[in-house]
């Protein structure tokens, strides 16, 4: 039987992947909680990211939807998530007013993800919180740090 010193055990709570994954979850949250708090979006909206029944996950809607629209495969692809999953956020989203399905010009079997006004004002909302908590990461850490960090995960998600 192998045995681990407790001094051998850190890696497994401060590794990189799970260091990655902590901040990821933080600056979602940061962002969902800006948003919650900003007077144009909508008050439901506004309302329902307040009470966290908005999360990350619907915001890979509005990272991953073009703004000419999205077939459903497309956008699962572009997030990284089944069709089913995707599909499922869609269909809250349009509940919400979001986002609304139209016919395919190109394929008419095929339907389209669009953002609708509402939709568009909470990519607008979104683009603000995300310049916002940017800046707040840059102002804790550092500009410097906050560069190499940055350029770092760049580097890295290109290879």
């Amino acid at each position: 039987m192998i045995q681990f010193h407790p001094q051998q055990q850190d890696w497994r709570q401060i590794h990189l992947g799970r260091l990655l994954g902590h901040a990821m979850r933080r600056f979602d949250e940061r962002v969902l909680y800006l948003m919650s708090h900003n007077i144009d979006v909508p008050l439901a909206l506004s309302n329902l990211a307040a009470r966290s029944q908005v999360s990350a996950a619907h915001v890979h809607i509005t990272r991953h939807l073009s703004l000419k629209g999205s077939r459903l495969n497309e956008l699962a692809s572009r997030a990284g998530m089944t069709k089913q999953a995707m599909g499922e956020l869609v269909t809250q989203c349009e509940a919400w007013g979001l986002v609304i399905k139209q016919e395919d010009p190109i394929d008419a079997r095929a339907k389209l993800i669009c953002f609708t006004e509402t939709g568009l004002a909470w990519l607008r909302a979104f683009e603000s919180a995300v310049a916002q908590a940017e800046a707040e990461f840059k102002q804790e850490v550092g500009i410097e740090v906050a560069t190499v960090v940055s350029l770092g995960l760049e580097a890295y998600i290109q290879s």
